[in-house]
């Protein structure tokens, strides 16, 4: 049994069985693939994937379970690569996915202190919706999925609450709810509404504000930044709701109204596997883009077996509201 052999039966069944493809991305020859995957279902006397002919169709009982420990061992070897690579201080680099907002709006005060503390540390960013960014964490592309959406469904990785964040309106300084403190969803569904589209940025607590008072906004435009929704308002197309944490800075013709007494805050979460090796610097970034995340407090929650166990550690931390 070869760590490469294990390598290719799992990026076969990442890549839907299509070996053809498996081998483009792994630079290598689909007859080489093959032969090594058969040496190995020969060597563990079970087969590993069903065949019809020449190609594969599904995954077998066996090669299920052989699958559930190739992923941990591979984990494992890359951690091991991490730990070598930090102490020799090669290599030094990380990567995130996560959504145009958070990029643009949150993400840059905290890698302004980053990068001066670890100017040899290279960053990657990624941007995506919600599910994209998560399914890159889940995929290994990335180290961390920073994300307030679309979380659930992904058991393998960890998820950390980072901060609670909700919504303004955004709107023409002329226009009639402007001049409101804290206007209604009754109000407001009478004009039609700028939003983000539905991977991103808190849209399910809107669509769920709405729903819960059998109101049916007319949603006329969709985007996913912020910028892009604040211009089609400058234009007179509606009112905007979008993320408190984007519209800081907003052009002298528009005005912003908040409606956080409306819609369920929001939580941004930050993702990575179970059993990723974290290395010191990273641990550095997340406490620098969440202060209350300190190490031993994140190390605490990385031994966690599940989400429940770290939503009952954030029980007694303050959550703060960005």
């Amino acid at each position: 049994m070869k760590l490469q052999q294990l390598k290719y039966i799992w990026e076969v069944a990442q890549h839907e069985l299509n070996v053809s493809v498996t081998a483009q991305s792994l630079y290598t020859s689909q007859p080489g693939i093959s032969k090594q995957i058969r040496m190995l279902e020969d060597e563990l006397g079970v087969e590993i994937f069903s065949r019809s002919g020449k190609h594969l169709t599904h995954i077998t009982p066996a090669g299920q379970a052989i699958l559930g420990f190739v992923k941990e061992i591979l984990l494992k070897v890359e951690n091991i690569k991490q730990v070598s690579q930090e102490i020799s201080g090669k290599n030094s680099g990380m990567s995130i996915a996560t959504t145009n907002n958070h990029a643009r709006n949150v993400l840059p005060a905290v890698i302004e202190r980053f990068i001066p503390a670890y100017p040899n540390v290279s960053l990657h960013m990624h941007q995506g919706s919600s599910l994209q960014v998560a399914q890159m964490a889940a995929d290994g592309h990335v180290d961390f999925a920073i994300t307030s959406e679309s979380i659930e469904s992904f058991s393998d990785l960890i998820w950390i609450p980072c901060y609670r964040w909700n919504h303004v309106l955004i709107l023409p300084k002329q226009h009639a709810l402007s001049a409101k403190d804290k206007p209604s969803l009754l109000e407001i569904v009478e004009y039609p509404i700028l939003t983000y589209a539905s991977a991103f940025s808190g849209r399910s607590k809107v669509d769920s504000a709405f729903l819960s008072q059998g109101l049916s906004p007319k949603v006329v435009f969709t985007a996913s930044d912020t910028d892009v929704i604040e211009t089609y308002v400058r234009l007179g197309m509606g009112v905007g709701v979008v993320s408190c944490a984007a519209s800081h800075e907003l052009d002298e013709r528009l005005v912003k109204v908040d409606v956080s007494h409306l819609f369920d805050c929001s939580v941004t979460c930050i993702g990575f596997k179970k059993g990723m090796y974290v290395r010191s610097y990273m641990y550095d970034f997340i406490e620098k883009f969440a202060p209350h995340l300190s190490r031993e407090v994140l190390e605490q929650m990385i031994s966690c077996s599940d989400q429940r166990e770290i939503k009952a550690i954030m029980e007694n931390i303050f959550l703060p509201v960005n």
